[in-house]
């Protein structure tokens, strides 16, 4: 396995240009110099997170009957630390706001019928496979294109990075404008690659063998969108543990040479001082646990095992602080520190729980950036989709927000006292009940709430006018929320 050097992916740019037979060859050759080399880095992560690390192939010179090839995988630590943290739950769509400075904004159950579709597609399990690749080699490729099937109004597919790139403008904005997939195919034993390509109108399909491109077919097509939507990792495309691949890899050497040190110990040599053996006699001798030796006269001899200790405690604190070292840069916490007083509120910022917010929000960023654009083509859909309820098609993108959820159960009270202070303090109840982090998703729960909070509230009100504190029902009326 070949050492490779890591330090994120990068991003392809090319001068948007049309796409015909004569410019296609260029502007492929041009990216996928690029992308392979983004590709070997990408399957080079991706084994390592499955286990396959280049300690597997360790050579030992001295002794090298004894060479233990331990695999301590963290990187599949910090993989299934972040999995369940970002992308355990669900991400929902909530409504953004009914007024703003965009007019023509949709009814507020639009957006709960949007969370409908996509839990037909099962975008939830799909949303993990993406974040499992943007995770581990720093991108992921969401395709989205119109269902097949009449039940449906469109379906996606999480792309393999490795056979799959997105080219972006070299001017301003440096927006996306060709993006292309491909995969293996074999002829005669001949292996070459079948590649489908697409801009804003164009889409096209060629052959590349040997680095030349043939068997052109360029058609128009009305998406109007590129069907595949890039989600880096950041800014650099770095993996979530590839900024401690050099630790993970010591913590493996050290590990193995430890194993190595008892084994050795156990296995050690034996020396003969000034007495011989007959070697026949050794199996013997070492079966029945004793060995017979003639020493010269007027000398002294002695047979003795050569050992030296590795010192377990020594190593133990190097490994421990390789390993403390690995879990602050990747931003995961450690579950055996202590802190303060242990309160709740110590126990977040000592084990590294607050510096796993921060990680899991600057993710979020991220991945929202990247899920506007397959929001953009998944309303081009609708738009053109015949059965989809009339009132869906009215949605825009400025009315969805993108939520994630976590940490639903952990101060339960703390939560539900702030969404009690909030709508007492009159905050329209969709705003509160997506801030106070009760809910997987708040937009449904605010749907299916709504005849109850306007119960509690009319109740409420009545009491107000029979008791004095307010003159007139009008007065407050107007703060009702809106049913949908």
């Amino acid at each position: 396995m070949i050492e490779i050097e890591l330090f994120g992916r990068q991003e392809i740019f090319i001068p948007r240009q049309e796409i015909t037979e004569e410019t296609l060859p260029k502007i492929l050759a041009r990216a996928m110099a690029i992308h392979s080399t983004n590709a070997a880095q990408i399957h080079y992560l991706w084994n390592y997170y499955k286990g396959k690390q280049p300690i597997l192939e360790r050579v030992k010179r001295v002794r090298p009957e004894i060479c233990n090839k331990l695999v301590i995988n963290h990187a599949y630590e910090i993989m299934n630390f972040y999995m369940g943290y970002v992308f355990g739950d669900p991400i929902q769509y909530v409504q953004r706001g009914i007024h703003g400075a965009k007019e023509g904004y949709s009814d507020v159950n639009n957006v709960s019928m949007l969370n409908e579709l996509m839990a037909d597609d099962d975008k939830a399990s799909k949303d993990r496979e993406l974040g499992e690749w943007m995770l581990a080699c720093g991108v992921g490729y969401r395709m989205t294109m119109p269902a097949v099937d009449d039940d449906a109004v469109f379906e996606t597919e999480i792309l393999d990075p490795r056979v799959t790139f997105v080219v972006k403008d070299t001017g301003f904005g440096k927006k996306p404008w060709l993006c292309v997939t491909f995969n293996k195919k074999m002829n005669k034993g001949f292996e070459y690659y079948e590649m489908f390509g697409y801009t804003k109108d164009v889409f096209f399909t060629c052959e590349e063998f040997n680095s030349t491109y043939r068997k052109y077919r360029i058609e128009n097509h009305v998406l109007n969108q590129l069907p595949i939507a890039e989600y880096p990792l950041g800014t650099v495309r770095l993996g979530a543990f590839e900024p401690v691949h050099s630790i993970l890899n010591a913590i493996n050497n050290v590990e193995s040479n430890r194993s190595d040190g008892i084994e050795q110990k156990i296995q050690s040599f034996l020396k003969f001082l000034n007495c011989d053996i007959v070697p026949e006699k050794f199996d013997e001798f070492r079966e029945k646990g004793m060995i017979k030796i003639k020493v010269p006269q007027g000398s002294r001899g002695d047979v003795e095992y050569v050992e030296v200790d590795l010192n377990q405690t020594d190593s133990q604190i190097y490994v421990d602080s390789l390993y403390q070292k690995m879990l602050q840069i990747a931003g995961v916490p450690d579950r055996n520190a202590s802190a303060g007083g242990n309160t709740g509120q110590a126990l977040i910022i000592g084990q590294g729980w607050s510096n796993a917010e921060a990680r899991a929000k600057s993710i979020e960023l991220s991945f929202k950036r990247s899920e506007k654009l397959f929001l953009k083509m998944v309303l081009r859909i609708i738009q053109d989709t015949l059965n989809v309820e009339p009132q869906l098609r009215q949605l825009k993108l400025w009315d969805i927000d993108i939520k994630f959820t976590r940490n639903k159960t952990d101060s339960i009270l703390v939560k539900a006292q702030a969404l009690l202070n909030l709508l007492e303090a009159g905050v329209h109840p969709r705003i509160a009940f997506t801030i106070c982090g009760l809910f997987n998703d708040p937009e449904q729960a605010y749907v299916d709430s709504q005849p109850y909070l306007n119960a509690k509230w009319l109740r409420d009100l009545k009491t107000n006018v029979q008791e004095g504190d307010i003159k007139n029902e009008n007065d407050v009326l107007p703060k009702l929320p809106v049913t949908g």
